[in-house]
């Protein structure tokens, strides 16, 4: 004759109530718990993936990442100034918008500088293409802003740099944060 064997109480692995298990390999008390563990494997392994994905991210997504970052950054920060070229105010709710974060010295010309704060303002739209202001009413809105001393600084400044993806991480989560803590002060 075959004697049953009564299991032995152990805990949830969830809320670590402690519980005799109905069916050999229980690990959960009840159903709740067992929806709890599946939502929290399923969150576990988003975050894996979401990981997974962000190590594999080349260095012109994170540049476009770290870019849209900065520019969001500089259009909240010059948000109720006039344009920096023209000196006229933005058209608030013009489809697409109407402000650039326009660049001084021009990414092409001075990646370098491309998060450089004292080189990005924010333009109109139609100044920020070609044809549309000339450098010497950007360069005169720019030191009216900063000063001749940092335009200087600016304009001398050719080291060559080669962006890593760390960087590139640090600058684009740097400015996220500076812009997030922006528009809880407004």
């Amino acid at each position: 004759m075959l004697t049953y064997k009564h299991p032995k109480a152990k805990a949830c692995a969830v809320c670590e109530r402690v519980f005799v298990p109905e069916r050999m390999g229980q690990q959960v008390c009840r159903p709740a718990c067992a929806m709890k563990k599946v939502r929290q494997a399923k969150v576990e392994e988003r975050a894996k993936v979401r990981t997974r994905k962000e190590a594999a991210k080349r260095l012109p997504a994170l540049i476009a990442e770290a870019q849209a970052a900065f520019n969001a950054y500089i259009r909240a920060r010059d948000e109720g100034q006039p344009c920096i070229c023209c000196g006229k105010p933005f058209e608030p709710m013009k489809p697409g918008g109407s402000v650039d974060a326009g660049h001084f010295r021009s990414r092409g010309a001075a990646g370098h500088l491309r998060f450089n704060e004292d080189n990005c303002f924010a333009q109109r739209k139609n100044c920020n293409r070609p044809g549309g202001t000339t450098y010497a009413a950007f360069r005169a809105g720019v030191v009216a802003r900063i000063g001749e001393a940092r335009v200087t600084a600016l304009e001398a400044d050719n080291t060559p740099h080669k962006w890593t993806h760390d960087e590139l991480r640090a600058i684009r989560d740097t400015y996220k944060a500076k812009l997030k803590e922006m528009k809880s002060e407004k």
